[in-house]
């Protein structure tokens, strides 16, 4: 009788001991359920927010597609946004200077984008809780107008008013930007100029033989692409510098 009480008593004392070890299980499962779940709504309202970027952006390309018809203008939606290619007689030789035949698409682009959904989401009714929403999380929607200037792979003599051509195109770039920027009548701050020369070509020009393929690929390489983008970025605090 004596050895069940000894048997009863050290099992009580062990139950006892471990008692906190499942409690602690218990409280940890619960932790972990809570922290899967926080991520599981964050991810969605993160898909949320993309679901909507993306749809302004896809009515915008619509917007644009159906209403520039150029032969020196092409409009693909990509993964940067949308992209409006410009080829063509746009400059003078080595000049930055923007032809007077280029005015009108200029006026025509920059008019549908200063329309469009896109631009104009911070002032409609209907988008005031997804923006909101962005706040709240300490965010903002940033959209973006950038041109990006492309040579084709000539060198500039010594006597050109540049040293290079990536000056050239980023000189014929900031002069598209101000040009846009002018007609769409919107903030300077939301454009952006960048010039690559001839460092990122569409066609490789270096194995090609054929003196008339050689300079139809020039033809091609030489271009301004705008992209017109939106995506969240982080708000910065003076108190956080």
């Amino acid at each position: 009788m004596e050895q069940i009480r000894k048997t009863i008593s050290t099992d009580h004392r062990m139950a006892k001991s471990t008692a906190w070890a499942i409690t602690f299980a218990d409280l940890t499962t619960l932790l972990l359920c809570f922290f899967v779940l926080l991520l599981v709504i964050l991810n969605d309202a993160e898909k949320h927010i993309d679901r909507i970027i993306n749809r302004l952006l896809n009515e915008t390309y619509i917007e644009l597609k159906e209403n520039i018809s150029s032969s020196y203008v092409q409009v693909d939606r990509v993964t940067k946004g949308i992209k409006i290619t410009m080829r063509g007689k746009l400059f003078r030789s080595l000049s930055a200077e923007i032809d007077k035949s280029v005015y009108p698409i200029l006026i025509q682009i920059g008019g549908i984008i200063r329309t469009s959904k896109l631009v104009n989401v911070f002032d409609d009714e209907k988008y005031s809780m997804f923006l909101d929403q962005i706040d709240q999380q300490d965010q903002l929607l940033n959209v973006e107008v950038r041109c990006e200037g492309h040579t084709d792979d000539k060198p500039v003599p010594p006597e050109a008013e540049f040293p290079s051509n990536w000056e050239l195109s980023a000189a014929r770039s900031l002069n598209i930007v101000r040009l846009l920027s002018q007609y769409a009548e919107m903030d300077e701050g939301l454009f952006s100029a960048m010039g690559y020369g001839e460092f990122r070509p569409i066609v490789d020009i270096r194995e090609i033989r054929n003196r008339a393929i050689l300079e139809n690929s020039r033809a091609t390489n030489r271009r301004v692409e705008i992209y017109l983008d939106a995506f969240i970025k982080q708000k910065i605090n003076a108190e956080n510098i």
